[in-house]
């Protein structure tokens, strides 16, 4: 068969389909408005999709739908798989528009019944209508489909080739599948309920037949009292008594042997003194291992076995066995001795079935029993499972349409949002439209996040989405009997409270509320807002520690002094010396006046700066100032936010981003909104518990700096009025323009005097 054309590669050079696009985020994308659309997206280069595939777990979508669209079944939709649904679905409609609107439920008349493929489906789902209580129904929903087994479970043969025990119809049948099931195990049908197929009916009868053929081999009635069973049903229990002590005989015989070999040995072979002496210190109630271990009986040269006496009490009852079971039917029930040759008579004796048990075949069902196995071989349960798995495989091409029109209707209603999730993000970029990505909403820090996205690992997926340049706080998520994690993106506002160990509320797309908790944060920028006011946020935390510093310097100071003034104290009686008191040094005078002069000239220079300039000129360099200061963070942090991008923190969910989603400083602010007021409310300002020395501090800094303003004002118009001839600034005009005059000519000169 050739190989089928890969749909990546076999884009046409030029579309005749008129394409249309959108820009949202600074990023071109297409529109799928129309079936014309999705049926033109074979022709869509690949470099113009959003995404390029996109796991199967952790996204807010029907987890069916993505099921069956992923043929592979390797947890991953990719642009083939994507283009595959898209056209299965379309060749199966009448109306391709519905499709890319998304309409749910699915109209009867909408299958297209002149295809083949439409036909079974339309005949399949009326089936479902029906089976349902809803034949006139014209039009089948996701909810109708949502559980395909009841539909199969109503019918007898549902087409998977898997028989339940209840379709048999008659006793002995479902008998036999029972058996089967109880041995070889069973398998699941449509309808969800346990049977039989093929492969199972097959290894039951086989693994039943060579039980039986190996049964065969021992029967009595073709040899009698020779061969296997030579002792008759007895044979294997005698056969177990003399494999239980076979071992330990053999040991005691090898044993003799060697006492006869070399007499020294004898005292070695049998038990040692020092191991008698070690037992006769312990507790010999019962008979353990160490006794086992001893010889059988007591070793000598040219010794028999003894069968009734001498015997280690820890073998006693299996000689007794032995002795009954084997040795009186071979040698005579009144032998009490027996000698290694007897010994190797009875095990050629047991030689066939030996042989014969080795080759049993280990099955299961086994357990049924020979009588019932032989039952089974010799009736007609066999025959009658094949006739009823090949009824229910003739019917397979009917309830695959049944399965057919479960993923209809399932596209039907999802494709369209999906491929709004992965040809372009067109859901992203609409805040009134969740994304198939976002898992919830997370309250915290008086606002909510909205682009919240499940992760497994919050270490491996920081190392990635941390080039998205986004401030992410990964939190561990936690409800009864479950739990979760979530990186959830924060895009306006401040980071000042968002710390490790906060805890919020999480609320999922289902509803359910979680307890929330940070443990990662991967810092970045928030908004300009921040950046604006870092500088001078910085600034006081570092006066705030200098105090911290200076107070605890202070505090140590203090302690010391207490404790020089004690120890001084304590000394006082011993006539010490007391210190001189410090003189103040010339010089540090001097330094001192050098730096308030300096200080003062500089004030003094700025005051004279300021009183130069005009009244509206004074808030402009106030306003000139503080960007002065703010502006470098400004700049920093508006480079930042412009690389702000969403692909990291999806590729490290699995995602294969094909485009820069951007998240510029409106959309970030409509994914994080802060506390607000509603509309209409009122507020008092009265607070009972305000701390009434700080108000009225605060009140008397505002006085002080509105005082200082207005004496500053009212300088700076005294110095202007004096500047002007004792005029106000109000009262200045400028002066007119003088056109120049030509420059009158010179005298004539005078004649001289005669």
């Amino acid at each position: 068969m050739p190989s089928q054309p890969n749909p990546m590669t076999t884009r046409s050079s030029s579309s005749a389909h008129p394409w249309r696009f959108f820009r949202a985020g600074g990023l071109d994308q297409v529109k799928l408005d129309t079936g014309a659309d999705l049926a033109a997206l074979p022709q869509l280069d690949p470099k113009l999709w959003i995404a390029l595939a996109c796991p199967t777990k952790g996204l807010e979508f029907d987890q069916r739908t993505l099921e069956l669209i992923d043929g592979d079944k390797d947890g991953r939709i990719r642009v083939p798989e994507m283009l595959a649904a898209v056209a299965w679905a379309l060749a199966r409609l009448k109306s391709s528009d519905s499709l890319a609107r998304g309409d749910a439920p699915l109209a009867l008349d909408n299958i297209a019944a002149e295809k083949p493929e439409g036909q079974s489906i339309l005949a399949a789902a009326k089936q479902i209508l029906a089976a349902l209580g809803k034949a006139d129904a014209a039009a089948l929903s996701v909810s109708d489909v949502a559980d395909t087994a009841k539909v199969f479970a109503q019918t007898r043969f549902n087409g998977d080739s898997i028989i339940p025990a209840t379709t048999a119809g008659d006793p002995a049948t479902k008998q036999a599948i029972l058996d089967i099931m109880a041995t070889v195990g069973s398998v699941t049908d449509r309808g969800g309920q346990p049977g039989v197929n093929a492969a199972l009916t097959a290894k039951f009868f086989a693994d039943a037949q060579a039980l039986a053929d190996w049964s065969a081999k021992a029967d009595l009635s073709v040899s009698p009292g020779a061969g296997i069973l030579f002792l008759g049903e007895r044979t294997t229990a005698a056969y177990a008594a003399v494999v239980a002590v076979r071992s330990k005989i053999d040991d005691y015989f090898n044993r003799c042997h060697l006492s006869a070999f070399d007499h020294r040995a004898a005292g070695h072979l049998n038990h040692p003194e020092a191991e008698l002496a070690a037992l006769a210190a312990k507790d010999l109630s019962t008979l353990g291992a160490e006794i086992a271990a001893l010889p059988i009986a007591q070793v000598g040269p040219g010794r028999t076995l003894p069968l009734v006496e001498g015997i280690n009490p820890a073998w006693a009852a299996a000689i007794a066995t032995l002795r009954i079971q084997v040795v009186a039917p071979i040698h005579g029930a009144n032998r009490t001795s027996l000698t290694e040759g007897e010994w190797h008579e009875v095990l050629a004796k047991f030689e066939a079935h030996a042989a014969w048990s080795a080759a049993k075949p280990v099955t299961p069902v086994e357990k049924l029993g020979a009588e019932r196995l032989r039952e089974l071989l010799l009736g007609s349960a066999r025959e009658e499972i094949g006739r009823l798995i090949a009824q229910d495989a003739a019917v397979a091409p009917e309830m695959a349409a049944i399965e057919s029109v479960e993923r209809l209707v399932r596209y039907h209603r999802d494709l369209a949002r999906l491929l709004a999730n992965f040809v372009n993000f067109a859901d992203f970029y609409d805040p009134a439209r969740p994304t198939v990505f976002q898992s919830g909403t997370l309250y915290l820090d008086s606002r909510h996040c909205d682009l919240c996205i499940q992760v497994s690992d919050a270490g491996a997926h920081a190392a990635i989405a941390s080039l998205s340049k986004c401030y992410i706080a990964y939190c561990d998520l936690r409800r009864p009997g479950e739990t979760m994690k979530i990186a959830a993106v924060f895009s306006n506002g401040d980071s000042d409270f968002l710390m490790l160990g906060r805890n919020g509320l999480f609320v999922d797309r289902k509803g359910r509320d979680w307890d929330a908790t940070i443990t990662k944060i991967v810092d970045n920028p928030i908004s300009i807002r921040q950046a604006f006011w870092a500088p001078y946020k910085k600034f006081v935390r570092m006066i705030e520690e200098q105090v911290a510093k200076r107070a605890a310097a202070a505090e140590s100071a203090s302690d010391s002094k207490l404790a020089a003034a004690a120890t001084a104290t304590a000394n006082a009686d011993k006539g010490a010396a007391k210190p001189e008191p410090k003189k103040i040094d010339i010089g540090t005078v001097a330094a001192m006046g050098v730096a308030v002069g300096a200080i003062g000239g500089a004030l003094g220079a700025i005051a004279t700066g300021l009183a130069g300039l005009a009244w509206w000129q004074l808030p402009l360099v106030l306003v000139a100032l503080m960007l002065i200061i703010s502006l470098p963070s400004m700049l920093i942090a508006w480079l930042k936010l412009r690389q702000r991008t969403l692909g990291p923190v999806l590729e490290a969910n699995g995602w294969a981003i094909n485009g820069r989603v951007k998240i510029n400083i409106p959309l970030g602010t409509s994914f994080t909104a802060l506390a607000k007021l509603p509309p209409g409310s009122s507020r008092s300002l009265e607070d009972p518990f305000e701390d009434k020395a700080a108000a009225r501090a605060r009140r008397r800094v505002v006085a002080f700096v509105v005082l200082a303003a207005l004496v500053g004002a009212a300088l700076w118009i005294r110095i202007d009025h004096n500047r002007h001839g004792g005029k106000y600034f109000w009262e200045v005009r400028p002066a007119p323009a003088v056109e120049p005059q030509p420059a009158a000519p010179a005298p004539a000169e005078a004649p001289p005097a005669k």
